[in-house]
């Protein structure tokens, strides 16, 4: 079989060809109305949590402002996703230039790594909430909240960077065919002839670094969180404090059981069937996106209370 260096392969090969959902093609177009109600409920609820946080100075606390970053993450994520995803199913719009398979790649990844950070910092909210809540705003304060927020941002650029960079050392001498409906990282990988050790390697590292260490961390702090919970005397006082943790709980498993589901069958369910994987992969990111501000919206009084007023003015 003939190869070509990268610069060869990207000019005789400029793009990847994107299937959608092997073996539901002709279902397709059925499919993609879920997903484009999904997309469009991601994008009109985190842009309402996002305007109604901004605008009542009375939400500029820390569970809501780190709300209204998880809202920014969600619109990113749900973004790089769905359009290209939509164009796929809808339109047969199946080819994606090698540069912009790279950058959807890019985001996706990245902006779930940051959106798995945030939920670490809302469980940390929580927890100091609960289990000092003299003290909430003074270690919470505006200015933590930022360097936190910050820390979230440059850790997924900064572990996520590598992979389109060491995707640019492979070579793809076989059909560029992506059995996938965006540019998922194994995805591509898989299609290369060369020796991919490296990227499936460091691929796993990330994924067991970013989702194990940040399942440990909201772990702990729950586990603090039930502990004085369970001190607290009376049975109305308890079921208040663990109210306040019940959107947040909702959220990170929306988040995480899919997730993990999804990378456990991607890696070792071979007997899964494929369409089965790429369905829960693409629901995986768009899910949550969708989900997220219905969650905080019911589950969370001062957010309903300001859509209600928001809309009554409306009307």
């Amino acid at each position: 079989m003939m190869t070509f260096s990268n610069s060869s392969w990207r000019l005789l090969q400029p793009s990847f060809f994107l299937m959608g959902i092997p073996g539901l093609e002709e279902s397709q177009h059925w499919i993609a109305l879920p997903l484009c109600v999904l997309y469009v409920l991601a994008v009109m609820g985190n842009v309402t949590i996002i305007f109604i946080i901004w605008t009542d100075s009375s939400l500029h606390q820390p569970m809501y402002l780190f709300l209204a970053m998880l809202s920014g993450i969600d619109l990113v994520l749900a973004s790089s996703t769905a359009p290209k995803t939509l164009a796929v199913l809808l339109a047969h719009a199946h080819e994606i230039g090698y540069t912009f398979c790279l950058i959807q790649m890019f985001f996706i990844h990245a902006f779930s790594s940051m959106e798995s950070g945030v939920l670490v910092a809302m469980a940390l909210d929580r927890y100091v909430a609960i289990c000092h809540p003299l003290h909430h705003s003074t270690i919470l304060h505006p200015g933590i909240i930022g360097r936190i927020g910050m820390a979230v941002l440059v850790r997924g650029l900064v572990l996520l960077l590598p992979f389109p960079i060491l995707l640019q050392r492979l070579l793809f001498c076989r059909a560029t065919i992506i059995g996938h409906a965006y540019c998922e990282h194994m995805a591509v990988v898989k299609l290369a002839c060369s020796e991919t050790t490296v990227n499936r390697a460091y691929g796993l590292a990330v994924a067991l670094l970013v989702v194990g260490l940040d399942v440990v961390a909201i772990g702990i702090s729950y586990a603090l969180i039930l502990q004085t919970v369970l001190k607290v005397p009376g049975g109305e006082a308890r079921l208040k404090a663990f109210s306040t943790c019940g959107s947040h709980i909702c959220v990170i498993l929306i988040f995480y059981v899919p997730g993990i589901f999804s990378f456990l069958t991607h890696r070792f369910g071979h007997h899964v069937p494929h369409h089965v994987h790429v369905l829960l992969a693409t629901l995986y990111l768009l899910v949550p996106p969708a989900l997220n501000p219905l969650v905080y919206g019911v589950k969370t009084q001062q957010i309903r209370q300001r859509v209600l007023r928001v809309f009554s003015l409306k009307g």
